[in-house]
């Protein structure tokens, strides 16, 4: 069986809000096809220290801070990689990017692409980098945000109408499904771990929290490293005492509604 690659990957922001790709140079597999920034974790370094010492080795540039997002597993012929990708604001960054190995890089906007091929184990990710960190209304009518594109719309699957692309479902209703609504991604809410752990082909997920001991849970998934982009949804009360550590930890959004437990 091939060997499992521990490897971390950024994704840089401008000013602009686009993010860096950069095409693998000459010699290593997959030449030429596109990816995020990065590369292996050594033995006995950690996730962000082995970030700082790829983005330097390969761009030329001082990451000081990063958010960690989302974890994916990948087969490759050669290996198993398990990919930990990190966000980097505009502001978490110095220097002016260099191709030290000789490589291309360009930047991107989600679903906006210019280049290509790009390497396999990204394209679901491309998909999730659409989704906006911010988002207003309710789960009672529906969700907006904004990405590089314009606006981002999601509503219940019961409201939907033909120019909805993004839909959510609780998951009792989801799980009821004959087959899943042809929609451009298909958001699940879940109130527990159990849920979580058994609908993990959801393209997102709102994880509805109503105390503290879920709360940590939450969190505790975070920390491992979610493969789908998860919006946490509580009370007004919760969001004070949690918020910041869930969005430290990787939330995609936090989502202070007191209706949140009664949808």
């Amino acid at each position: 069986m091939p060997p499992i690659i521990h490897v971390v990957a950024g994704i840089l922001y401008n000013e602009s809000g686009e993010f860096l790709l950069s095409s693998r140079p000459a010699g290593k597999p997959y030449a030429g096809y596109w990816e995020f920034a990065g590369g292996k974790v050594e033995a006995g370094e950690s996730e962000f220290a082995a970030l700082q010492r790829e983005f330097a080795e390969e761009l030329g540039i001082d990451i000081q801070s990063a958010t960690p997002w989302l974890a994916k597993f990948h087969q490759y012929e050669h290996a198993q990689v398990h990919l930990r990708f990190f966000r980097v604001q505009a502001h978490e960054w110095r220097g002016e990017l260099q191709a030290r190995e000789q490589q291309q890089w360009a930047w991107q906007r989600a679903g906006d692409l210019n280049v290509s091929p790009m390497l396999p184990a990204n394209t679901a990710l491309l998909n999730a980098l659409a989704i906006p960190t911010q988002f207003s209304g309710s789960l009672k009518t529906g969700l907006v945000g904004h990405n590089t594109l314009g606006e981002y719309r999601v509503v219940p699957h019961h409201l939907a109408e033909i120019t909805h692309q993004n839909v959510w479902l609780h998951y009792d209703e989801w799980r009821n499904l004959t087959r899943q609504p042809e929609k451009n991604s298909v958001w699940i809410i879940v109130d527990n771990v159990a849920q979580f752990q058994a609908a993990l082909d959801a393209d997102v997920f709102i994880w509805r929290v109503a105390d503290d001991e879920m709360a940590h849970a939450v969190e505790r998934i975070l920390q491992d490293g979610a493969a789908q982009p998860i919006v946490v949804c509580a009370p007004a009360t919760l969001c004070e005492r949690w918020g910041k550590k869930w969005l430290a930890v990787g939330a995609q959004a936090v989502l202070c509604d007191d209706a949140c437990a009664l949808v």
